[in-house]
């Protein structure tokens, strides 16, 4: 090997490291720092922004709903739909038969024990995400007590399961506890 007149040669330290070996850990060092200064950013921007966090959970009072009325909310920028059934609506929702359904659910997983007349769904239709309308489906009910997608077609029954129409599934119902007999907390 030849060198060039004024190279200077560092010779290793006692445990073998050079200058070198220490110019690489520390630029390694730092672009590892500076990589992650620059992802900080674009990581919290994907948090939900506090606005967004103030709506995850809604209470909702159940007294001025009368039996039979269906009343919509808006939790997390959807419609849900809290409808206080008639012992009409839960006799026709427990009468069907659970081989007559697209989405096999029983109602008495629909419902909380003990407030089987509150039925709690996202106003959702799983088709292509239009909004049912209330009262408009009849399977067994007298008085209308399902609802109808006008969009496609897709008809639910008093429980809120898929009974004719698109929609592979039946309306969701979401995550939401009792906190009283009249009010519940959704979210």
């Amino acid at each position: 090997m030849q060198l060039s007149p004024g190279t200077v040669i560092t010779p290793p330290t006692q445990d073998g490291t050079t200058r070198r070996d220490f110019l690489v850990l520390t630029g390694t060092a730092l672009g590892a720092v500076g990589a992650c200064a620059a992802a900080w950013p674009l990581l919290d921007s994907l948090n939900p922004a506090a606005d967004v966090l103030a709506l995850a959970s809604i209470e909702v009072d159940l007294s001025p709903i009368k039996p039979g009325q269906t009343v919509k909310v808006k939790w997390r920028g959807v419609p849900v739909f809290i409808r206080n059934r008639t012992p009409e609506d839960i006799a026709a929702a427990k009468a069907v038969a659970l081989s007559d359904l697209r989405d096999p659910e029983p109602d008495e997983k629909r419902v909380k024990k003990g407030h089987e007349q509150w039925l709690v769904m996202v106003g959702v239709c799983t088709h292509l995400g239009c909004i049912p309308l209330a009262g408009a489906g009849d399977f067994g009910a007298g008085d209308g007590g399902g609802w109808f997608c006008p969009c496609h077609g897709s008809a639910y029954d008093t429980a809120g399961r898929i009974r004719q129409g698109p929609a592979p599934k039946n309306l969701v119902v979401p995550q939401y506890t009792f906190l009283s007999d009249t009010r519940i907390k959704i979210g």
